[in-house]
């Protein structure tokens, strides 16, 4: 297997954590896009984060999302993902690169700016649940610890990397996300806070041979360890012609008709994997039969 996420419990009970490895599917993000090193490293840590939470629903049919709007240069940037941590994203400007910042590592707070993170979670009831918060540093991986502590009300702690090579591809990408229970102990707390304050970094660690299994080891060292399940991650748009056809016909019989008269083909692009699909006018004359 080559990208993953495990799960695991500890502390009997009082701790469930995740960890992943995803430098493949970053890879195929960075391809896809045509990202920069910065833009690699925002698209990625998203698409990292976005897996294990996906893989955190239970229906088959669930989609968890998350959108960055802020206002820096890199735009608008989105991930989905479903519960079986399948993940695809878009990032408006994915060419734009910044200098590094005071640390000497990718400005991805700079590029991101201020503004706000939603999560958007569909599990099929009436209306899907959707939390929104402010940007905290734009780092991706403080602003989630932010929004699980105060849309979720759960303590939580992320931590997320994307390292590149000097010839501008993946080297390293993965994450973790542990969480507290509600009746964790004092003692779990403070050996949890003191272990996360000692590990060095997703891409370090990474970088140094170290498995998501290590890292978990790592973060939660001095507790009982218990995996419970390895899921297979990846980046996999399902988009198709027949998909973008429907999202045609939703746009209404007067949009179509304007499309229809101007006697040409129309080509619609998927931001999610860059592939065009072209639509002839007499196709466009069959979707607009349907509607």
């Amino acid at each position: 297997m080559s990208d993953y996420i495990i799960r695991a419990t500890a502390a009997d009970g009082q701790i469930r954590a995740f960890a992943s490895t995803t430098r493949e599917l970053v890879e195929r993000a960075r391809i896809t896009h045509g990202t920069s090193p910065v833009g690699t490293a925002a698209l990625g840590r998203l698409l990292t984060a976005a897996g294990i939470m996906g893989s955190m629903m239970k229906g088959d049919k669930d989609l968890l999302s998350i959108i960055i709007n802020a206002d820096g240069p890199m735009g608008k940037t989105g991930v989905t993902a479903d519960s079986k941590a399948n993940v695809k994203g878009y990032i408006s400007t994915p060419e734009f690169q910044n200098p590094p910042n005071y640390l000497g590592k990718l400005d991805v707070g700079g590029a991101i700016g201020n503004g706000n993170l939603r999560v958007i979670k569909d599990m099929g009831l009436k209306e899907p649940y959707v939390g929104t918060v402010g940007l905290i540093t734009g780092e991706i991986a403080e602003d989630l610890t932010y929004y699980f502590a105060t849309s979720e009300q759960i303590p939580t702690s992320v931590g997320l990397g994307v390292l590149m090579n000097k010839d501008n591809t993946v080297r390293q990408a993965g994450g973790f996300i542990v969480q507290l229970m509600p009746f964790a102990s004092d003692e779990v707390i403070d050996r949890l806070e003191e272990n996360i304050k000692n590990i060095s970094s997703v891409t370090s660690m990474l970088d140094s041979g170290m498995s998501p299994e290590d890292i978990l080891r790592q973060v939660l060292s001095g507790f009982d360890l218990d995996i419970t399940d390895t899921i297979p991650t990846q980046y996999c748009c399902n988009c198709s012609k027949e998909r973008v056809s429907k999202a045609l016909i939703s746009v209404g019989r007067a949009e179509l008709k304007s499309m229809i008269n101007d006697g040409k083909e129309i080509e619609v692009n998927c931001h999610f994997c860059n592939t065009n699909y072209i639509f002839s006018v007499e196709e466009l004359k069959e979707m607009l039969r349907l509607c």
